[in-house]
């Protein structure tokens, strides 16, 4: 009965999905709520996951030339105003110090939102000539956005994340690695996280405040709503010009830099939960899952079942798998449903007749699908399980996303899809932000972005009946 009643603690996602992540978040350990209003604690298992995906994201950048930095988290206030529009478009959210002990301080100091006017002001000093370029920084930090409504990795004061910011001698390389860096996204989500992602341009409206160009990858939720997953910003020379970033060409002439900034963050965690979670909790993919196989003795009070539980984890750590032992004094029932609720893909159970018989039983997290193996197999039947896994889950989140788009040509069908038909939907644009602001203001929802693969499906603007201009998925959104 203890067994059946832990997993009913989760509200059924069909039921309210909004209280199903807030069950599955914090019933699974992965945060905790802090004193500090829209500030959360990251509890070890979901810091374990942001873990995993600053390594594998780290490894990625630095394949192509970055380099890791650390700037401070205070900006001055002078030189937050140096760039009008990016300043202008952050101001409702700047949390501002304005006390250093008892002395109030002669200039305020932001708490960064973002650090590209850190950024600006370090390059400014440090690029003189062709030679200094391109700088290809990135730092991971944390910043702080004074939100008023937050939700758990989605949305919150203060949250991690990694911003790059990159330097070039041409608009053409700017404009290539802020499209290379949309790409490391994309592969990174599809192939370590299991959630395919469209790759697009933001509209005007939707840009980056300061911006030429903000590209986005967006994802869709398992309640039809899109989560924009990361970015990847062309700033043009428009910051160069307000800090001054110059350089010398090499026929010795004065050029302005050309300037590149992308980011994710810990909203990644949220999309894992919503993309691959059920009823009974996390599903991990195994690239991402701290802990890819839990080892469970069954009545392991009896002789010899925690030698071989010892004995078996020690062969799935030798073959490289991230394994861990429950020699908790719970049930076996309780363990099977704890590790269900932590995403963890594979379980091995074993008792007294698996020893008997010399195997043991892996257990799927995504299907519940069970295999008896040998105790001598096991190690690598878990590793090609654990492949299956990721694979599997990547292919039924595309298809979920796939069957999840729905094309339409005039307005009511547009309102329609919006309140029945859960997911994106693809419609023609005339490029008038007024359209844009019309469908927001009906429906809720918004552009998510122009997809890179365009096509005419209509020759007119979905909303107003004008030509067409841009092929755009729409959606309500995170």
């Amino acid at each position: 009965m203890a067994d059946k009643k832990f997993v009913e603690e989760i509200t059924a996602m069909d039921e309210d999905f909004a209280q199903w992540y807030t069950d599955v978040v914090k019933k699974a350990e992965l945060m905790d709520y802090s004193s500090i209003k829209g500030c959360m604690i990251f509890k070890p298992q979901g810091y374990a996951i942001w873990e995993r995906i600053q390594r594998l994201l780290d490894e990625r950048f630095k394949k192509t030339g970055v380099e890791n930095v650390y700037l401070p988290m205070f900006i001055p206030e002078g030189l937050l105003q140096k760039e009008k529009d990016h300043v202008e478009g952050f101001a409702p959210e700047v949390a501002w110090v304005t006390h250093g002990g008892e002395e109030e301080l002669v200039e305020r100091l932001a708490v960064r939102p973002t650090s590209e006017t850190l950024f600006c002001d370090l390059y400014s000093n440090i690029i003189h000539s062709y030679r200094d370029l391109p700088k290809l920084y990135n730092q991971w930090c944390s910043v702080v956005r004074w939100e008023k409504s937050t939700r758990p990795f989605l949305r919150s004061s203060e949250f991690l994340w990694q911003e790059g910011h990159t330097a070039h001698a041409t608009a053409e390389e700017a404009e290539e690695r802020t499209i290379m860096m949309l790409n490391v996204y994309a592969d990174f989500c599809e192939q370590e996280l299991a959630i395919p992602m469209i790759k697009g341009k933001k509209t005007e409206k939707e840009r980056f405040a300061g911006a030429e160009s903000t590209y986005t990858v967006e994802a869709l939720m398992h309640d039809g709503k899109a989560l924009q997953s990361g970015t990847s910003h062309n700033f043009g020379d428009g910051f160069a010009r307000a800090f001054g970033i110059q350089y010398s060409d090499d026929n010795n002439t004065l050029q302005y830099v050309h300037q590149t900034s992308w980011g994710v963050s810990t909203r990644l965690i949220g999309a894992l939960i919503m993309v691959h979670g059920d009823d009974s909790g996390l599903v991990l993919p195994p690239h991402i899952a701290p802990t890819q196989l839990m080892v469970i003795p069954v009545q392991q009070r009896k002789e010899g079942v925690l030698d071989g539980a010892r004995k078996l984890l020690d062969a799935f750590d030798g073959s490289g798998i991230r394994a861990r032992i429950d020699e908790s004094d719970k049930s076996p029932g309780w363990k099977f449903s704890d590790a269900e609720m932590r995403g963890i893909p594979l379980r091995a159970e074993i008792g007294p007749k698996d020893l008997a018989a010399g195997s043991c039983v892996l257990v799927r997290r995504d299907t519940r699908e069970k295999t008896v193996v040998s105790l001598e197999e096991a190690p690598q039947k878990a590793l090609e399980l654990l492949e299956t896994i990721q694979n599997d889950m990547l292919a039924r989140a595309r298809a979920f996303l796939d069957s999840h788009i729905t094309d339409v040509y005039d307005y009511d069908s547009f309102k329609d899809a919006v309140e029945n038909k859960p997911g994106f939907i693809r419609a023609m644009w005339c490029g008038d932000v007024s359209c844009e602001d019309k469908i927001k203001e009906d429906t809720t929802a918004t552009s998510r972005c122009m997809p890179f693969e365009q096509e005419s499906i209509s020759e007119t603007c979905v909303c107003c009946g004008r030509p067409a201009k841009k092929l755009v998925l729409w959606g309500k959104a995170y």
